[in-house]
């Protein structure tokens, strides 16, 4: 981003603005600012316009690297919508590609909830209407087109949803965007020595995911932040490709969870670390007393492929400096009334299992060690036999010793071998069949799902669409406090997990829901299904 397009967004923003002067004088000189998404306006008619356009953005000082944002250079704007009010949304894309545009976590019909059948062409725009009938909470939306989604978000392209009821409006809690209330969305970049987006589809992308050496909250890496005294309200959303993140401060106090995916929890839950899968979203509340400044960190986690530096070590991704100005003093013991839990005894059951084709775990495990050594293994073994040697590897068939094959951003002709990595990651043994959906559920029924991801050694976050889920035991344990709540995703690696799910709205075959790991590349190469919903 260029420094003028910087200070011109965070003028705009409010987010150091809306401190006095003096408050800001605390910052210091060598951190730059962290730009805050600015909320959204209606335009003359009352719509809301999205545009989904090309531009640049600076992460390494003094390269512009090309960027895609929404109606920016990168990212996009927070849509603060009221449950119950009628939203028209009109997405243009001057993109030279098609894409869509899904709201991630929104309970509305299939027909618009910009699944990879809600295609808008290059040139083209798209104007969806809904009335939104759930709780507050903060949800997001991102392109969904089918094969390309890890690319597009790579890019740039997503932004927020805050929605907001009656109830939620009562409580005592930070409320000044960009002050106490605090948007940051988290994503890693892989930059090449020309420091642009490097997106490689091949078989170790396939297996593994897309990941990057540099770390961004809110497009700008390691920012720094004032706010006020007191109670500060952070939403956070892990908008990164394929990395989970593990969230704390670097000085070791508490985060008080307040809200997860689909709205708040019946109580503050404290924590000293908070994981967050890939598209998941957290509000938490942090307290930041005296005049000590200090940092949000994520610490390493045990994810194949995501534990080299700089992510061996806790990385600051945001240094929070307390200010002089006051804000909420307090913590409240209660939020809101969560509905008991259903019984899920005699209800309708299905099974999803999760895999992966051997002949891409085997490939893709061999280039990731190939390229990054063992230490990318997060300490587990190839016992699952694959080839230990680098020389070894570079002999296997399909193998080269780069093995860098596939398609760079949108060429889908190549690939790593004449081995079909692009529909080797399967629901039920099946890729994704866009044409096909694999199963009907009846609006207003609830039902249990079990996701396994047993015989499978990766991480699948696993997200269902239209709906908010309870989750009732995850990858084979009870569920933590804090993810007890409505959720939209759920964790499976290695085992099983059960939800709780209710569909509101329809979809029929030609906008079916999907269901489908999150980890974009997996989602990309098969590991999704359409499923409708009739009355």
């Amino acid at each position: 981003m260029h420094r003028r397009d910087f200070i011109k967004w965070t003028t705009l923003l409010g987010a150091a603005t809306t401190l006095p002067g003096w408050s800001r004088l605390v910052l210091a000189a060598d951190r730059p600012v962290l730009p805050v998404p600015p909320i959204l306006k209606v335009d003359f008619k009352g719509n809301y316009i999205l545009n989904l356009q090309r531009g640049q953005s600076q992460f390494i000082p003094g390269v512009n690297t090309d960027t895609w944002g929404i109606n920016g250079n990168l990212l996009g704007p927070a849509l603060r919508l009221k449950r119950g009010e009628q939203v028209t949304v009109t997405v243009n894309n001057h993109l030279s590609v098609p894409s869509t545009v899904h709201w991630h976590g929104l309970e509305i019909p299939g027909d618009i909830d910009g699944g990879p059948q809600g295609v808008i062409a290059a040139g083209a725009s798209r104007t969806v209407q809904f009335k939104l009938d759930q709780p507050a909470s903060t949800c997001w939306f991102h392109p969904h087109p089918h094969q390309t989604s890890g690319y597009q978000v790579a890019m740039g392209l997503a932004g927020l949803v805050l929605i907001e009821d009656d109830e939620s409006n009562k409580l005592q809690l930070p409320s000044r965007w960009g002050v106490d209330d605090i948007p940051l969305v988290f994503q890693d970049k892989r930059l090449n020595e020309a420091g642009q987006i490097d997106y490689q589809m091949d078989v170790m992308t396939a297996a593994i995911g897309w990941f990057g050496q540099h770390m961004l909250t809110n497009g700008v890496v390691y920012p720094q932040h004032g706010v006020s005294r007191g109670w500060v309200r952070l939403r956070l959303l892990n908008g990164c490709n394929a990395r989970s993140l593990n969230i704390a401060t670097s000085d070791g106090r508490p985060l008080y969870v307040i809200a997860s995916d689909g709205g708040f929890l019946a109580e503050p839950i404290k924590v000293s670390e908070l994981p967050m899968l890939m598209g998941e979203r957290f509000e938490v509340l942090v307290e930041c007393q005296g005049n000590q400044p200090f940092d949000i960190v994520t610490l390493p986690v045990k994810q194949i492929g995501m534990t080299l530096a700089p992510f061996d070590q806790p990385l600051p991704v945001l240094r929070i400096q307390p200010t002089l100005t006051l804000g909420l003093e307090s913590l409240p013991d209660t939020l809101v009334t969560m509905p008991e839990l259903v019984s899920a005894e005699g209800l309708p059951t299905r099974w999803l299992q999760l895999s992966m084709d051997p002949q891409l775990d085997h490939q893709g495990m061999a280039a990731l060690m190939q390229r990054y050594g063992h230490e990318a293994m997060a300490g587990m073994n190839m016992g699952h036999g694959a080839a230990e040697s680098s020389n070894d590897m570079a002999s296997m068939p399909g193998m080269s010793r780069d093995a860098h094959g596939g398609m760079a951003g949108m060429d889908m002709q190549k690939s790593a071998s004449t081995f079909d990595f692009m529909n080797a990651n399967k629901i039920n043994g099946k890729a994704y069949d866009m044409n096909t959906p694999a199963f009907d559920v009846k609006r207003g029924q609830y039902e249990k799902w079990t996701i396994s991801g047993e015989g499978d050694m990766m991480l699948h976050p696993f997200h269902i669409h239209g709906t908010q889920f309870r989750i009732l035991s995850e990858n084979g344990q009870p569920v933590a406090a804090h993810r007890a709540g409505w959720k939209d995703t759920v964790r499976v690696e290695g085992a099983r997990s059960e939800v709780l799910v209710c569909f509101n709205h329809l979809a029929d075959r030609q906008q079916a829901y999907m269901a489908h790991c999150h980890l974009l590349e997996h989602e990309d190469t098969g590991m999704m299904l359409g499923f409708t919903v009739s009355a």
